[in-house]
């Protein structure tokens, strides 16, 4: 199992059995972001014995809630409050009260329970594989588990741990487990119940513009909790550059030592390529610039599926960029922490086709269910991309805080407004100076065109590559062969037959339906499709 899931470069690895347990095995392989000498895991602390503690993740509160419960941490590592809080909260108040990006498994030997969790927006990935005869297996990744299904017997299911859930489980005699209690203690919105680092009565009720900014740079700034050197991905659009612009700015407060690097990528001088050189010039990073080519997009496509787990077409096609860059970093920096913008479409209303809500709240309604369901597709993106070079990712626009402060707002306020996406986040920085005017009001790109050469784009490309690899034949049988999520192109078709050959079966699992516009009628799911995005150049 831990072969399936060993990344580019990890820190270390360990497995473990637990003798105090039946068939009790622990496996886990580090990246060390903080505390690199004592953050091994499964850990286990001298005044908990009984206490195992898996997790991948970044608990930004460890020090406030340390200091509210008067806990005396044996290791620098920010997960070690987990521990602690299980001892003396109980597990009804763990996740909940954590400000990070977590997954994690606690098995107590001494109630024999095991305790699963996952942060709200599934920033950190998990599987879950579950027996109708009690067993289970939790992993970062699911290839991780699927070798383990040809050893069970009985009937399993294999699929995404629900992001804002916690479940208990009872370990039986013989290893076996038995759910106790499933709780979703955090929805899309939701106010935190643990102590944020802005206070609420320090929001202006007048102010709403000062408040998104506010509440935006401090989810920067508990970010930049590391010991490995952090750096920003770049698309030169607002979400990106908005993030790599706090991300120098709250550097420079907090006097780190070198000079944030970001990093963009694009074929030639596409427009992401050119604007991200703007913006890299007007905030001071040190820039790089990865030009990929389409033999590179022929190279990686189908270790690309592999990473990713899916087989949905816009995941897929936006992944292709990231995962080439993230390749570029770990071969030539010593970056590590990487901060991005994913998020704030969904959050924002970003994307083209909310100019055809039909009014505010059916736009706001899409806005949850789009945060609701990130984990399976951007946010996957962004974490399988990164995290198949070892690369750990940053998303400010995913906190808690700022997420429930945001969409807390007046729903028509969210809206576009004269054909312009965004609109409330780009009018709290305007007057800033954080960002050139003309990066601000940029219209947004679909991937397809924001990194393509001026020549032939990256959507062409594609169909290119895929219609050589698939015959007309299989595209018009797929209906029969693939009754969930049926695949209509012949690029559709070459990503199922990819999925499922390293997958097989899991489709209805792992990808419960395409990423798809709302409100508009389309074929495939890239915005170059919207009659909005269509008009925009004439």
């Amino acid at each position: 199992m831990l072969e399936c899931v060993y990344n580019y470069t990890s820190s270390s690895k360990s497995t473990w059995k637990n003798r105090g347990i039946h068939n009790g095995y622990f496996g886990f392989h580090r990246l060390a972001i903080v505390d690199n000498l004592h953050g091994m895991q499964p850990m286990r602390l001298y005044k908990h014995p009984h206490l195992f503690l898996l997790c991948n993740g970044e608990i930004y509160n460890h020090k406030t809630i340390g200091l509210q419960h008067c806990y005396s941490y044996v290791t620098q590592c920010d997960v070690e409050v987990i521990i602690h809080m299980y001892e003396h909260l109980g597990a009804e108040n763990v996740a909940g009260m954590l400000d990070g990006v977590f997954a994690f498994c606690l098995m107590d030997i001494k109630k024999k329970r095991i305790l699963i969790a996952r942060d709200p927006y599934g920033v950190r990935p998990l599987f879950r594989l579950r027996s109708d005869d009690g067993q289970l297996a939790v992993c970062s990744e699911s290839k991780g588990l699927m070798e383990m299904t040809k050893q069970i017997k009985s009937k399993w299911t294999l699929e995404p741990f629900p992001p804002g859930f916690y479940e208990e489980y009872e370990i039986l005699n013989d290893g076996r487990t038995k759910l106790l209690s499933k709780v979703n203690y955090h929805k899309p919105g939701d106010k935190p119940k643990f102590q944020t680092s802005v206070v609420y009565n320090e929001l202006s009720s007048l102010d709403v513009h000062a408040n998104i900014r506010k509440l935006l740079v401090a989810s920067v700034k508990k970010r930049l909790m590391a010991d490995r050197e952090v750096g920003c991905l770049l698309s030169g659009g607002l979400d990106s550059s908005l993030i790599a612009a706090l991300l120098v700015k709250c550097a420079k407060e907090l006097n780190v030592s070198y000079r944030v690097k970001s990093f963009a990528i694009g074929m030639g001088d596409s427009p992401d390529v050119v604007a991200a050189r703007q913006v890299a010039e007007h905030i001071g990073t040190d820039h790089h610039e990865i030009i990929f080519s389409e033999n590179d997009v022929v190279d990686v496509l189908d270790e690309l599926i592999y990473q990713l787990e899916t087989c949905d077409i816009t995941t897929i096609r936006a992944s292709i960029g990231m995962y080439i860059i993230s390749r570029y970093i770990k071969r030539n920096t010593n970056t590590t922490v990487i901060f991005s913008g994913e998020g704030a479409d969904e959050l924002a209303q970003g994307y083209i086709y909310f100019r055809d809500a039909p009014n505010a709240m059916e736009a706001h309604d899409e806005s949850v269910r789009l945060l609701k369901d990130i984990y399976l597709f951007d946010g996957l993106r962004a974490d399988r991309t990164t995290s198949a070079f070892s690369l750990e990712l940053r998303v400010p626009f995913l906190d808690l805080q700022f997420t429930n402060y945001y969409l807390s707002l007046d729903a028509a306020s969210r809206q576009p407004q004269g054909g312009i996406e965004k609109h409330l986040l780009r009018s709290a920085f305007s007057d800033t100076n954080l960002l050139p005017s003309n990066i601000l009001w940029r219209h947004k790109e679909a991937f397809s065109d924001g990194v393509t050469s001026v020549k032939r784009s990256l959507f062409q490309v594609i169909q290119d590559i895929v219609d050589t690899r698939v015959t007309d034949e299989e595209l018009d049988k797929a209906y029969i062969k693939y009754p969930h999520c049926t695949p209509r192109t012949k690029e559709a078709v070459y990503y199922r037959q990819v999925f499922e050959k390293h997958y097989g079966g899991q489709a209805e699992n792992f990808v419960p339906y395409f990423w798809m516009p709302r409100w508009v009628k389309v074929h495939d799911p890239s915005a170059r499709f919207i009659a909005h995005y269509a008009a925009k150049d004439e």
